[in-house]
């Protein structure tokens, strides 16, 4: 994808209701950028940066982006207002088919139940995408609990919903895809510079997701019989890099605010 920075301000009462909400993305493009969250007051800006570098789409063009630095954002303030990072979103949100995700994927991963252990935590994110909507949970283990432990995910439960579904193996594949392509951007994926060079030009050089950093899976899949079909192979990435930082912070302390957040050729 291409670079880019994105800066966020927010203001919420201690009840938990989002009062302001200002967002800048400059240069990685304006996919969704737009909050689901209900919040009267914000400004939601793309800002395009001239590039010397050819720049193109990846899947889920810059909503991935988007997504991370949003639910990231949304969970620093669950956080500094000492409220659930769930029961925050759903506070502040009225869309239907986005809390039925989000309360889908926690039921079936066991949010109610957690309990943290040294050196584990647990995050949620969600969004929506090209007529997708995604919840998803994730549990990660952070070498010695302590900031740049080295992150294993271990378990992730994803819920999506994406109208009437037509073939329920070919979705789940196109769910449990994202999510392991999600892993790369998360944690590996990136281009290193030097000198104006590129440095790692092969795959050889290029770390992807392996077999063993795969967790285990779940997918639950939201039929809607009522709503028209929509695509499944941009939404169900947006959510993996955001529960992960989130799961990091809790099992470590440490905010990891970029991606990858697992450094690069880790």
């Amino acid at each position: 994808r291409p670079a880019g920075v994105i800066e966020v301000k927010s203001g919420a009462r201690k009840d938990g209701a989002l009062l302001a909400w200002e967002f800048h993305n400059y240069n990685s493009g304006p996919a969704g950028i737009g909050t689901p969250y209900d919040v009267v007051s914000q400004r939601i800006q793309f800002h395009p940066v001239k590039s010397p570098l050819r720049q193109g789409s990846y899947r889920a063009l810059a909503a991935t982006a988007n997504h991370f630095a949003r639910e990231s954002h949304m969970d620093e303030i669950a956080h500094e207002i000492g409220m659930d990072p769930l029961a925050f979103r759903m506070k502040n949100l009225s869309d239907p088919r986005l809390k039925a995700v989000f309360e889908a994927a926690a039921e079936k991963f066991g949010w109610a139940k957690r309990t943290k252990t040294p050196g584990r935590g647990f995050g949620i994110a969600g969004g929506f995408e090209k007529g997708g909507n995604i919840g998803l949970c994730a549990e990660v283990e952070v070498e010695g609990g302590k900031p740049g432990g080295r992150v294993r995910i271990r378990r992730v439960t994803a819920a999506f919903e994406c109208g009437a579904i037509v073939n329920p193996n070919g979705l789940r594949n196109q769910v449990e895809g994202a999510i392991v392509q999600g892993i790369g951007g998360a944690l590996f994926e990136a281009i290193q510079f030097g000198n104006g060079k590129i440095l790692n030009p092969h795959f050889a050089q290029y770390r992807l997701p392996r077999i063993t950093d795969v967790p285990t899976i779940d997918v639950v899949l939201l039929d809607r019989k009522d709503l028209p079909s929509a695509g499944a192979g941009e939404c169900p990435i947006v959510g993996l890099a955001p529960a992960v930082a989130s799961a990091i912070f809790e099992a470590s302390g440490e905010r990891r605010r970029a991606l990858p957040m697992e450094g690069i050729g880790s």
